[in-house]
């Protein structure tokens, strides 16, 4: 993966039309913007319960957005990022309806994940209270086939998406299937979602066990025999991400989005410096994605929260989520927990822009800080057009997440993209692309409680970001052998050696 900022989004969400279309977009509005885009499910159908994340068929190409050769296509302009969606598979797919017609005489029968494989004997309620949940509820959901058996079947999202037995012959074919089918179609890397769930044992949390990680070890090594290099996808206790970076390619900084909140709302950097501290260096930075801003990866383990506390008190993260709800007015706690549907216990459906209050500065700086902490940056559509609460689209599908999912109009991203706030973030974002700096050393430090200082050198080359949260004034001060465009919010003062520039000063106030 090169070092560079990368770009996360749903293909007809942001191009307003299908892969042709994104790909004309990444070479023309957004030319040498990314290294690399993320693709969110693309996979038939991109329409379903989740969004692409229970596919019907995680083979085949929606024909709505194009084909394979369409993807390979676009992985010969920059490399490509796909889901593969690990743990469950759509109710609608062929081997579930294969399933319900012939329930266990089914060629399929053992894909599925069905509570007596886990508990063979019954579960106790202080069993099924151990369980881990992402949503409300029990994780399972009463199936009648349609050839007159019942079972009880593992649903850890929703009805629509059934888990996949990862153990079983049916279920490791199942997921090479799709290892093989992306491989050949020019896709580089892939994002393992849900992976934490994939494996359940009777008398655990079944999420992220000792033998989840046996798991992705193997299916990382699959994976990178097939030339795929590997994200994992994990919204859990801090420290799992620290453990989960050891074994694989890369991880999600997911603690950043909300600590980065938290320095900039709080106005003290102490929590997002701890973090700096011990964080793995081979993240993957978010400040936004296809889900909500992740709480749970700055609180406490919920399973021993004395023993094992969070990055933050949990009165501050209390106060958080509200100072969001209060910076959008109220638009997110509609979209949040019981509000909607497809809720998630953990995590605050708002965009992020319209979390800090839509404050251009704020936001900038927010950015900035991403784009200096160590790791591989990503940058989600929504975030990149500096978009608001989508309270149109929430109101419709009742789907929480929905409020940071913008179906855009080509004619929109070109009106969005002369905004000085996504200017200036694209010129942020060419900085951190082209700036040599960025290809050596990083440093950090917190002279009070409310200054921030991030350093990047590498021989003579040198990147500061230099942030009063107080005042909210920051600045970015840089050698480097390029220009910085001027933008409402920043002015590039560009002193001259001779032909070289030696510095660029990029201001930003409140």
């Amino acid at each position: 993966m090169h070092n560079k900022v990368q770009l996360i989004a749903y293909v007809d969400r942001l191009s307003g039309g299908g892969l042709k279309e994104l790909q004309s977009m990444l070479t023309a509005e957004l030319n040498q913007v990314f290294s690399g885009v993320h693709l969110l499910p693309f996979f038939s159908p991109i329409d379903g319960a989740d969004a692409g994340f229970d596919p019907v068929d995680h083979t085949e190409v929606d024909a709505r957005l194009g084909d394979w050769s369409d993807i390979a296509r676009l992985s010969e302009a920059l490399p490509v990022m796909a889901d593969v969606i690990v743990n469950h598979v759509s109710s609608d797919s062929p081997q579930y309806r294969d399933f319900s017609e012939h329930g266990s005489q089914s060629r399929y029968a053992n894909l599925f994940t069905s509570m007596d494989s886990v508990f063979p004997n019954g579960a106790t309620e202080e069993e099924l209270l151990q369980i881990y949940r992402p949503r409300p509820g029990l994780p399972f959901t009463y199936a009648s086939l349609r050839n007159g058996e019942k079972r009880i079947l593992w649903t850890t999202f929703t009805p629509k998406q059934i888990d996949i037995n990862v153990e079983r012959p049916e279920g490791i074919a199942y997921l090479e299937s799709i290892l093989d089918t992306l491989a050949k179609s020019g896709v580089s890397m892939i994002r393992l979602d849900a992976v934490g769930y994939a494996i359940k044992r009777a008398g655990t949390s079944c999420f992220m066990l000792p033998e989840t990680f046996h798991f992705i070890d193997q299916f990382a090594e699959k994976a990178k025999s097939r030339g795929l290099e590997v994200l994992v996808e994990i919204h859990s206790y801090f420290q799992r991400q620290i453990d989960i970076a050891k074994r694989v390619d890369w991880v999600y900084d997911f603690a950043l989005p909300p600590l980065v909140l938290h320095a900039l709302l709080f106005k003290k950097v102490g929590a997002l410096a701890r973090w700096f501290a011990i964080r793995p260096a081979n993240a993957v930075t978010v400040l936004d994605t296809h889900d909500g801003i992740g709480i749970i990866d700055i609180g406490a383990d919920a399973s021993d929260r004395d023993q094992r506390p969070g990055l933050v008190p949990p009165a501050e993260l209390d106060r958080l989520v509200e100072m969001i709800h209060e910076n959008c007015a109220g638009e997110s706690r509609e979209a949040t927990g019981a509000a909607a549907s497809n809720l998630d216990l953990y995590q605050v459906n708002c965009t992020y822009y319209d979390a800090l209050g839509g404050n251009d500065s704020l936001y900038l700086l927010a950015r900035a800080i991403q784009f200096f902490t160590p790791g591989v940056p990503q940058v989600y559509y929504m975030g990149l057009l500096a978009e608001r609460n989508d309270m149109a689209l929430l109101r419709k599908t009742k789907v929480g997440r929905d409020i940071n999912r913008h179906y855009f109009t080509r004619d929109e991203v070109k009106r969005a993209i002369q905004r000085p706030v996504v200017k200036s973030l694209i010129e942020l974002i060419r900085l951190r692309n082209e700036h040599l700096a960025f290809e050596g050393a990083f440093s950090y430090a917190t002279p009070t409680e409310s200054t921030l200082v991030m350093r990047w050198t590498h021989e003579t080359h040198e990147a500061v970001l230099s942030a009063n949260l107080e005042t909210g004034q920051w600045e970015i001060r840089a050698s480097d052998s390029r220009a910085s465009k001027s933008a409402r919010h920043g002015s590039a003062n560009v002193a001259r050696a001779g032909d070289e520039l030696t510095a660029i000063s990029f201001t930003v106030h409140a």
